[in-house]
Formats: structure tokens, sequence, C-alpha cells
């Protein structure tokens, strides 16, 4: 798409100078996510001798002692093949049944190629609850280790076949987002997304090499979105804001540029590369109240939210000016400003009905009114992660 000659171009002066082959010299989990389009050839099937291409890469990373994860779009593309169908379903019932075709040869294909370098695969399908659930969060991470012990790659993907959701309203974004949660549970030192375009392109639709900031690299968005896919570039800086915002690195790379993963993982300048603005990694806790979704929203005032936003305060009952949503003790709540722009999620010592009860109130009075039940604290200032904004929150 042109550019929009009525709006100056994107200033770039902000690009940074990174050292991409040190990068990456300790990096020593990989997760690597391939679209829709890149696993497809013209006839819109499965191509075996791109995957054939992939595994070589993983194979040769995993003898350097490189864990590497994938998280494969597919099965829909798949599916569509399978049963000669040329447009996608709109019926949820039968989008779901041509994703359930196509998993299985999303699978074959996987295993095919892993096959002569002496790989099993392992499949690995997940929903949205499956990062909400803090047990499920924590298995995942088990369940990839071991399967990376006993010599199986895992391949990861949403479980189309059974949500309710996630095929209509996008919940992971064409597995950007998956993928990003993935490295989060996995607290994977690097994600690269493999699609269709280049990276963040400029005005003149030069690749931009480098950003540390979702907001300079949201300005230089432009509406491209594949045939095939579901997401965008949009869900791809979601996802680097989640990676980066734990302290690891994202890189957005055309997944048809010849040895990609091995070239990238090498240090070599391709595609847009994401790095964070602090030097240390989140915590494991924090990752995943990071990752899940609140069970509902709590309203700050203005004060709240300036003191929220540096980090270090915690949210106390006088600073809430609202609640929506039900939630119980100990659930994840998010906490947005008056105009319902997301500034951060954690673990409510309340629930929903006890902080109607108490918004507003000084410490003294809701001692009064909740009695030994009290806490200073709605959100702990150690159980709180402030969350960056998003590409869409940056575009307006």
């Amino acid at each position: 798409m042109a550019a929009d000659s009525s709006h100056a171009p994107p200033d770039t002066s902000h690009a940074i100078l990174v050292d991409r082959p040190t990068l990456f010299a300790g990096v020593r989990t990989l997760v690597v996510k391939l679209g829709s389009q890149v696993l497809t050839d013209a006839g819109h099937r499965l191509d075996a001798d791109f995957f054939a291409t992939i595994a070589r890469q993983v194979a040769a990373l995993r003898e350097r002692d490189v864990r590497v994860t994938l998280v494969s779009s597919g099965a829909v593309s798949a599916g569509r093949a399978e049963l000669g169908l040329d447009q996608k379903p709109s019926d949820l019932s039968q989008l779901q049944a041509v994703a359930a075709v196509g998993q299985r040869r999303l699978m074959d294909a996987w295993a095919a190629a892993f096959e002569p370098l002496n790989l099993k695969v392992a499949q690995l399908l997940l929903t949205r609850d499956d990062i909400d659930d803090r047990a499920r969060f924590l298995n995942l991470r088990n369940t990839v280790a071991a399967c990376h012990e006993l010599g199986a790659i895992p391949i990861i993907n949403e479980n189309d076949t059974i949500s309710t959701d996630e095929l209509v309203r996008i919940t992971f974004g064409d597995n950007d987002i998956l993928a990003a949660l993935v490295s989060q549970a996995l607290r994977a030192d690097a994600l690269i997304l493999l699609s269709v375009v280049d990276g963040v392109l400029d005005a003149d639709r030069k690749t931009v090499p480098s950003f540390e900031s979702i907001e300079e690299a949201a300005k230089h968005l432009q509406p491209v979105k594949s045939s095939l896919g579901k997401g965008g570039m949009n869900s791809k800086l979601e996802a680097a804001r989640i990676v980066t915002g734990s302290g690891e690195l994202l890189v957005i790379a055309h997944g048809r540029e010849p040895e990609v993963i091995a070239r990238i993982a090498a240090g070599e300048n391709l595609g847009t590369i994401f790095v964070p603005r602090q030097s240390s990694r989140r915590a494991g806790r924090s990752r995943w109240i990071g990752s899940a979704r609140g069970k509902g929203t709590i309203s700050l005032d203005a004060g709240a939210a300036k003191a929220i936003a540096t980090g270090t305060r915690s949210l106390l009952p006088a600073g809430i000016s609202g609640v929506d949503g039900s939630f119980a003790r100990g659930d994840i709540v998010d906490l947005a400003d008056a105009a319902g722009t997301l500034v951060a999620r954690g673990l409510s010592n309340y629930s929903s009905e006890e902080v109607v009860q108490i918004k507003g109130l000084k410490t003294a009075e809701v001692r009064l009114r909740l009695g030994s039940n009290a806490y200073d604290e709605v959100v702990h200032r150690d159980n709180l992660v402030l969350v960056e904004k998003s590409a869409a929150d940056e575009r307006g």
C-alpha cells in the first residue's frame, strides 16, 4: 500500500544501534512462529520443501544446544486444501471441522520434515485458558522442556477445533500473540515471527532495522495483511510489547529468506528487531500476571493512575473510582485510567464486591468497614505488572 502523502514520513532519527551477534550469542531458548502464508505454496498447499528447510535449521541449532520451539499456523489452510474448499468457511462449526482435518495434515508435514534428521515432533494444542490458568501456564514450560529432553521438537498451535471464540474474535491474533505468550511461559531468550513481510517498514517501504519503543514502531504501521493469516502488523507489535516487556528479544522477518532462522540466530541484520529497554528479565510470577487476562477491571482516578504508572506504588482503595466485572480474592484484575486505557495488571486482595464497598475510602475507613478482613492495599506493588501501551492504543 502506498504511503499517505498527506502525512509527513515517520521520523526514523530514533533508530538505535544494535549489536545483534552479541545479543544472539547468549540465546539458548528460541521460539519461532511461522504464519500460514509462509508455510504454503502458490496453490495454498503446505510446502513440503519449505518445511524441510526449517527442520534443517532447527536441527542445526539443536546441535549448538539452542532449543527451538515452533508455533505453527496452517491448520485451516491445510484443511481447506485437503477438502478442496476455495474459501474459508464462515460458519464456526465448519471452520473448526476444517481446522481438525488440517491439523493432522500439518503435523504430518512437520513429522515428515524432521524424520530424515532423526528427530521426532510433539504436538501441543493450546487455548487462551491454558495461559490464564496459573498451573497450566507453568505446566506448559515443563511439558515443552520434557519434549526437548526426549529429543522431540515441540510444535504448538491454537486449539481451533474446540475453541468457541478464538476463531471468531482472533484472541491470539494469527498466533503472533500465542507465540509471545508461549515465550513468556518458556522464559525464552528470543522470539522470531516469520510471515510474508520484511519487518516494520518506513514511508519508503524500507525495513526499519531496530526499535526499543513500541510507540515509535506503531507510527510506521501500514495496513498490510495476508489473505491466509488472521493477524497483521498490529498483532506483531502487540507480541513485541509482551516479549520486550519481560526483557527478551523479538524479530519480525520474511520467512522465505534463505536460511532465515539460522541467519537471524547468527546475528545477521534481517528484518526488524525489538530490544527491551530494561536489562533485567521479568520474574516468573510477573510473567504470568502480565500474560493472563484480567477477570475484571478496576478504574483509577488520575492520581492513582499516575502513581501506579511509576511501578513503585501499590493500589490503595482511595484511588479507585469504579469496578467492572466479577472477580474473587487472588484473581488477576486489569487496572485502567479514566479513559479506559490499561495501565497495569495485578492480583487483587479483594473481591469485586468488596472493592465496590471500599472504593474511594481511606485506609482507616476501610478497616472500620471490613474489620479484620482488611488489607491496606487492593493490589500490592509486588503483585503488579505495568502494561506498555499496545499498538492499537498508540494509533488511537
